[in-house]
């Protein structure tokens, strides 16, 4: 039953100026988009069993989306059942599928970040939360109480630009009050609800006075109807560490000009 649409761009041109816009607005170079999943609450379908009965102890179906730097979703995934575990749903999914090798997304090939050619060819990613595999397409925080500032830029870095995918959920939910509460119709038919307002979300995105209205209604809050996908605890492998590594070298030697004030005030250093 799950399905996927919205057209990922298709040409690699297209997929640069998704990382280019997302560089000049967000900070964070090489980036297409930032990708989240969220539990949609339904009434327990008849005949389902506990198919749909998920770890908050409620009924849902499993939205996963990757959303680019002006909060328009790019890539949606909707229909997982709520039962199966975040890890399996990600692994599982079109678009988790997609992000992994072969790389079937064909995110633009390696090159260096803003001529750092002592840094090396870099890899194009999406940013995810604890959600989400550490992968050499998909960059995680580093976890938990880090040990350096450097790491701590890192994640403040990686925090700001994976922030546009909670708004993007913060102001469809706003527009959408259906989304807080649970919708009391067959699985099927919720999957077309999400189609439906995902779409003309991103119609509307054209309207950035209204964008700018719900964000400051929300706070960049999520709706309550929408609950998160658990934290997993899983580790990259060492090449995606790396990555993420140099990523951090970079934030570090190319810095913005408030982020060490901003993470020494945070850490009360």
């Amino acid at each position: 039953m799950q399905e996927h649409f919205m057209p990922f761009p298709k040409t690699s041109e297209e997929r640069q100026a998704k990382a280019v816009h997302l560089a000049q607005r967000w900070d964070y170079p090489h980036c297409i988009g930032a990708i989240y999943g969220k539990h949609v609450l339904i009434e327990a379908p008849a005949n389902t069993g506990s198919q749909y009965f998920n770890y908050k102890h409620t009924f849902s179906v499993v939205l996963l989306a990757l959303v680019d730097a002006n909060y328009n979703f790019i890539y949606v995934d909707i229909g997982a059942y709520g039962k199966q575990s975040d890890g399996g749903i990600y692994s599982a999914s079109t678009l988790g599928r997609a992000l992994s090798p072969p790389n079937s997304l064909q995110l633009p090939k390696d090159d260096v970040i803003n001529g750092d050619e002592e840094l090396g060819p870099m890899p194009y990613v999406v940013v995810a939360d604890e959600a989400f595999p550490l992968q050499r397409h998909v960059m995680r925080p580093y976890p938990g109480k880090t040990t350096s500032e450097e790491q701590d830029v890192y994640n403040y870095r990686h925090s700001r630009a994976r922030r546009i995918v909670e708004n993007a959920f913060g102001i469809l939910s706003q527009r959408w009050r259906v989304y807080h509460t649970k919708i009391a119709v067959m699985p099927d038919s919720v999957i077309r609800i999400v189609k439906v307002t995902t779409v003309l979300h991103n119609m509307l995105q054209r309207q950035s006075k209204t964008t700018t209205e719900l964000l400051d209604e929300t706070s960049c809050d999520l709706a309550a109807g929408l609950q998160p996908l658990n934290r997993l605890g899983t580790r990259g492998t060492a090449e995606t560490m790396q990555i993420r590594e140099q990523f951090t070298r970079y934030f570090n030697t190319h810095a913005l000009p408030w982020q060490v004030q901003y993470v020494r005030r945070e850490l009360n250093i």
